[in-house]
């Protein structure tokens, strides 16, 4: 496959014919202004100077301790959080920094090279593996101003012959050069995984349900891994490196680097959420609020760019096992929110049907009822 670099049209060829190929990162080395397909309407254009959100820092140590005065604390903190906005951040939470690093400082090794060699990576547009850029099967308009790398996850423990799923896939899309790249987001997702289930536990806790009730619901979790990188734009306040989304999975950890991005909508105002370098981003997802019953928040939220520098995080959304049944625990039913459903059904909702925003839920209750699934 032939590696491109620079815009070149033919006599035969169209900016249209070419935007199946191209990342961001090439077009930032053009001399004209942001493509048209990059730039969002007037109301949903970025602002960088947004009020920062109070998101509850939770020292995940000392709930795990079993001290009764850190536990209470660390559950009334995640239970303000999760009520108000979904956000909270989550400090001594174990993953080891010398695997964190490896996870930030790996990512150069795939984004910079050239395009046909990320290529060799190419998922199905929706699919929720592979590499994908903006203009990998899209409508070409509001394009995000990114390029991602997605791996499916489930635990070693838990899949057929003790495979590495994520190791595997790197190694036969990219080749053994990337042996140790593949190492490192296998290492990277198992401990996201065992990360997210102390963090379910904390969550049963808050809520008043025993505390191995949402870890043992996703322990044979089915999950995505995303590597995510922003280029540096020469028009920033016109474009979006994602744009507004609820995710419908049901916990997202995010890895931010020392770039601030991440915007969350609370009472109508888009508020960002600063780097920290000593925790980690945790938000609900809209398959926990509807085991919570709604109890628990989703909301939305976006990521900018600027015209400085590139912007890295990974993010590991933690997902049921597809076959699993999403309905809330007994003490949490009352009158019901949202109607029974597996992941994998919401899963073919928004990517078949639906755009992921803060109606998804609704509308995809609507679809199970016109569909005569409830």
């Amino acid at each position: 496959m032939e590696c491109i670099t620079k815009l070149h049209f033919t006599e035969n060829e169209t900016e249209d014919s070419l935007l199946m190929t191209f990342g961001s990162m090439v077009l930032h080395d053009q001399e004209n202004q942001v493509p048209q397909e990059f730039v969002w309407p007037d109301h949903q254009k970025p602002s960088q100077n947004v009020p920062i959100l109070q998101v509850p820092l939770i020292d995940l140590a000392g709930f795990l301790s079993d001290d009764p005065l850190l536990v209470s604390e660390a559950t009334r903190l995640v239970a303000e959080g999760a009520k108000q906005h979904g956000f909270f951040l989550v400090t001594n939470h174990g993953v080891d920094d010398r695997l964190l690093f490896s996870a930030y400082t790996s990512m150069d090794k795939f984004f910079l090279s050239p395009t046909c060699e990320k290529q060799k990576a190419q998922g199905e547009w929706r699919e929720s593996w592979g590499y994908a850029n903006s203009y990998f099967g899209k409508d070409k308009k509001n394009l995000p101003w990114k390029e991602m790398l997605s791996f499916s996850f489930t635990p070693e423990e838990k899949t057929d012959n003790h495979s590495q799923i994520v190791k595997d896939f790197i190694i036969e899309k990219l080749g053994d050069e990337y042996d140790d790249f593949g190492r490192v987001y296998q290492e990277y997702a198992e401990a996201m995984s065992n990360l997210s289930l102390k963090i379910m536990e904390l969550l049963g806790m808050s809520l008043g349900l025993n505390r191995s009730h949402f870890k043992e619901f996703f322990e044979d979790n089915e999950s995505i891994l995303r590597l995510n990188y922003y280029p540096k734009c020469k028009q920033p306040d016109v474009v979006l490196g994602t744009g507004p989304h609820c995710d419908p999975t049901s916990l997202t950890i995010l890895q931010q680097d020392h770039v601030s991005g991440l915007q969350v909508l609370v009472d109508n105002q888009w508020h960002s959420v600063p780097p920290n370098p000593e925790a980690l981003v945790v938000n609900i997802g809209d398959t926990f609020r509807a085991l919570t019953n709604g109890i628990y928040k989703s909301s939305l939220h976006q990521a900018v760019v600027n015209s400085e520098t590139e912007r890295k995080t990974i993010a590991f959304f933690l997902s049921p096992k597809v076959d699993k049944v999403v309905k809330p625990p007994e003490e949490l039913e009352g009158e019901r929110v949202y109607p029974d459903f597996t992941w994998s059904m919401l899963h073919e909702f928004v990517k078949k049907h639906y755009k992921t925003d803060e109606n998804t839920l609704e509308e995809f209750t609507k679809w199970l009822k016109k569909d005569g699934n409830v």
